[in-house]
């Protein structure tokens, strides 16, 4: 019996398009769209994200918020923000992205302009199929403090410094808890649900504190 692997995205690339073209794909793309684009050195990636993908990134989120929650932390959900730099003409959506440690900086903004504003403070990205275009470039000339990387087994979590990003066991937001075994509970979910193993989840935050 030959066992076919369910796809959880698709990534198309587009290449050597201008900066001008990116700003006005986004614009006629309008933000009602599954779709997500990153831009970098004539480069559009548009990745379309399947259910693996969305499920994975979801329950994600829900993690964060407990997270935050059992740390005493404040949180600004920003989804797949669109963020884009003029200056160095680089721009992406990310799967998920949080405002944290500067919340309090963006809370009552509905607009957010990174000539002006700090970037989230930690962005997502799902990625069960190799990105076309290299993510930890992209978000370390953005300024995300930090970044985390999920490919359906291994969630990889990497903080910024001098402007490269180096890889860490523990994430500094989160510190003490190793935020690196959210995989197990994302695989949990699908023996026991989500609710359930959210429950789980925040038994051993709070054992891990």
């Amino acid at each position: 019996m030959v066992t076919i692997a369910t796809p959880a995205e698709t990534r198309t690339t587009l290449e050597n398009i201008s900066w001008q073209t990116f700003k006005t794909m986004l614009a006629e793309m309008g933000s009602e769209r599954k779709n997500r684009l990153a831009y970098d050195d004539g480069i559009i990636e548009i990745m379309s994200p399947l259910m693996p993908h969305e499920n994975s990134n979801r329950v994600i989120e829900v993690f964060v918020g407990v997270l935050c929650e059992e740390l005493g932390l404040e949180i600004k959900r920003a989804g797949s923000l669109t963020l884009t730099r003029e200056d160095i003409e680089r721009g992406s959506e990310p799967d998920s992205s949080y405002y944290i440690q500067n919340e309090s900086l963006v809370r009552n903004k509905e607009n957010i302009d990174l000539s002006e504003d700090p970037p989230p403070d930690l962005v997502l990205e799902v990625e069960y199929s190799r990105p076309k275009i290299d993510k930890l470039r992209l978000y370390a000339s953005l300024g995300v403090p930090e970044f985390w990387r999920y490919n359906g087994s291994i969630l990889r979590v990497y903080i910024l410094n001098n402007k490269e990003y180096s890889e860490v066991q523990f994430s500094p937001t989160f510190f003490p808890v190793p935020v690196t075994e959210i995989p197990r509970f994302i695989q949990e979910t699908r023996n026991i649900g989500e609710i359930a193993t959210t429950s789980a989840f925040r038994h051993w935050v709070r054992n891990c504190k």
